[in-house]
């Protein structure tokens, strides 16, 4: 296959989570994996400028995720918050209950690459939030933990 002509980045400004809302702040992404047509795993590079979070601590029960610090420095918000800077590497493996996300606590722009498995089934749990979303295709279900449906989007 010849080289892969990414397309531009996409500028996200205004992204609330259908339940729990709370914008995490601005941030970009430019898409790789999909323009070189793979479908088994995602792949994008992410900047997270300063003041910004890449989204809410969860955790998901079926896909592996992992990050590769390129540019900048974030703090990785776990149990623990750990600063991450050019070229660690942080993991998250399938089924393993601890959830993250990455906050920019510095004045500089932050840019990493997101990688992780696509399933068309899974479930994702929120840390800070009564919340558990079950993913089927298209369609969501979200959950409280005790079983209780709050909201379905099926497009």
């Amino acid at each position: 296959m010849p080289k892969v002509t990414l397309p531009p980045w996409v500028d996200e400004t205004a992204y609330v989570h259908p339940v729990i809302g709370q914008h995490p702040g601005p941030y970009r992404y430019q898409l790789m994996s999909d323009p070189g047509g793979l479908t088994q795993f995602g792949a994008f590079l992410e900047e997270l400028p300063p003041g910004s979070r890449s989204g809410h601590r969860h955790w998901h029960e079926a896909e592996d995720e992992m990050i590769w610090m390129i540019e900048g420095q974030v703090v990785l918000v776990e149990d623990v918050q750990t600063t991450l800077y050019p070229g660690d590497v942080a993991t998250w493996p399938a089924g393993r209950p601890v959830g993250h996300r990455l906050d920019n606590r510095s004045d500089a722009l932050a840019r990493y690459l997101v990688i992780g498995t696509r399933k068309d089934r899974d479930t994702v749990h929120y840390t800070d939030h009564d919340l558990v979303t079950t993913k089927d295709g298209p369609r969501r279900a979200y959950h409280r933990r005790d079983g209780h449906l709050i909201k379905e989007i099926t497009p």
